[in-house]
């Protein structure tokens, strides 16, 4: 049995590592090109992508094992299938579930695994990646001077090439800029024929030297409001340095991104989350409270007097009142619009503290889902190959396709449902699990009689005090 099992694992490792490769790969290209127009024509430089690419490969790992467990147990049960290896094992006396039984030991490994990973690797990886990405997408744009086009990008100046020459392109014609740095409130217009470009002190500085070129200054004049000063001069050479400090990506201190849901393991996620429960539970209670000021109560007669009737639970302070007039009607209204408004703004007050609630749970239950969906995945993936009995990668993939499909779209429509708090959480969470485990369990119950896809003895699938509707049944032949 030790030797079936090595053997069984043997074939099930090859496709397992290969599809978890390409499942990676596939999933990390989406997912950079979901930001590429925040990386591209920045000069981030080889090591900022690396770190990117890294982290954003860390946190896609509990993603992408569900589904390479899928895949690869159907490649690997479905080339035992159809190289008879199974027949050749059963006819041994060998049931499928201890054939079946390394590979999910495995998976169960592979689960506790992966739970581990999710609640102590994961939010680590978040907390570098989202950090790094945040400071990325702060940073400008790389130094792109083009030909006619005013060029903003260094901070109080305004720039305009007419022709660029040379190799580099660093030899320039028709120069014009427009500096706004001076905060007296002047303007100065530098225009030159020529000049050359060049990078300073390691890159932190451009350099920008002008040739036969003009400099006109224009001065708001303090004794005369309506007037201004205006001067030329005239150069032959001139060299202005530029700073590139704003080019450069700047870290933010990763502190001010802990707190974040993304970034929080299982046990300050409940500390958070029982915090928001408290929190929300408290402002409840306090509404009542809060929403007595907005009532005055009135009592009556028959004569039209009216005196103000004391309520003690609301503690409503007492204040003679004239007869019913349109005044009185007008502040009634008034204050039905002020309690109309209150309850409005409390209303969603609340309802924010729920659904703020409700993410943190999302985040909680994800940790234990994508953990469980390896089990789930293997479920239906190992006894599914045995049946069709067809391996490769042409029938698999499409197989593990739909039902990787099917898996996430219900999972997306429950964590959905959780948040709109349309119902818990937790039913919302577990209800791709819910949907899936019957099929698994279903293709479990088929593999095990040597039964085809869709032949089905219903009759064999109830218990014996519920057949009576499905007496007469047989089987076709």
């Amino acid at each position: 049995m030790k030797k079936l099992d090595k053997l069984i694992l043997r074939a099930f490792a090859g496709p397992f590592l290969l599809t978890f490769a390409v499942v990676q790969f596939i999933f990390l290209t989406q997912y950079m090109l979901k930001y590429m127009d925040d990386l591209v024509g920045k000069d981030l430089g080889f090591g900022v992508i690396a770190q990117l690419l890294f982290y954003f490969a860390v946190l896609l790992a509990p993603i992408s094992l569900p589904l390479a467990v899928l895949l690869s147990s159907l490649m690997t049960f479905g080339t035992l299938g159809e190289h008879h290896e199974l027949t050749a094992i059963k006819t041994a006396g060998i049931s499928l579930t201890r054939i079946l039984r390394p590979v999910l030991l495995f998976s169960l490994l592979l689960a506790g695994g992966a739970f581990w990973f999710n609640n102590t690797i994961v939010p680590l990886a978040n907390l570098e990646a989202y950090s790094l990405l945040w400071d990325v997408r702060q940073q400008k744009l790389a130094l792109d001077i083009r030909e006619g086009v005013f060029y903003n990008g260094i901070p109080g100046r305004t720039i305009k090439v007419n022709q660029k020459l040379g190799e580099n392109g660093d030899i320039l014609k028709g120069i014009m800029i427009y500096d706004h740095t001076q905060s007296s409130g002047s303007m100065r217009v530098i225009l030159a024929d020529s000049g050359r470009m060049f990078t300073r002190f390691g890159g932190q500085y451009l350099g920008l030297e002008l040739f036969r070129g003009r400099i006109y200054v224009e001065q708001p004049d303090a004794s005369n409001r309506s007037g201004a000063t205006f001067t030329r001069q005239n150069f032959s050479r001139n060299l202005i340095t530029f700073s590139l400090e704003s080019f450069g990506l700047d870290r933010t201190k990763k502190e001010l991104f802990k707190d974040n849901k993304m970034m929080l393991n299982l046990r300050q996620l409940n500390l958070y989350t029982d915090s928001l429960q408290q929190r929300l539970q408290t402002e409840r209670v306090q509404l009542i409270t809060q929403l007595s000021p907005y009532y005055t109560y009135l009592r009556f007669d028959t004569t039209g007097q009216a005196a103000l009737q004391r309520v003690t639970s609301w503690q409503v302070p007492v204040t003679r009142l004239q007869p019913v007039t349109m005044s009185v009607a007008q502040q009634a209204a008034n204050r039905a619009r002020n309690v109309r408004s209150f309850l409005g703004t409390s209303a969603e007050r609340l309802t924010n503290f729920t659904k703020e609630t409700a993410n943190y749970q999302i985040e909680s239950f994800r940790k234990y889902t994508q953990s469980a969906a390896i089990l789930l995945m293997f479920l239906i993936g190992a006894p599914l190959g045995a049946i069709i009995k067809k391996g490769g990668l042409g029938v698999p993939i499409l197989v593990s396709i739909v039902f990787f499909i099917v898996y996430y779209v219900v999972s997306i429509m429950g964590e959905k449902y959780g948040r709109e708090m349309v119902m818990p959480v937790g039913i919302g969470m577990w209800m791709a699990a819910t949907v899936l485990l019957p099929i698994g369990l279903f293709f479990l119950y088929q593999a095990r009689h040597d039964s085809g896809l869709l032949d089905v003895n219903w009759a064999q699938l109830f218990p014996s005090w519920l057949r009576w509707p499905l007496r007469g049944y047989k089987k076709a032949a």
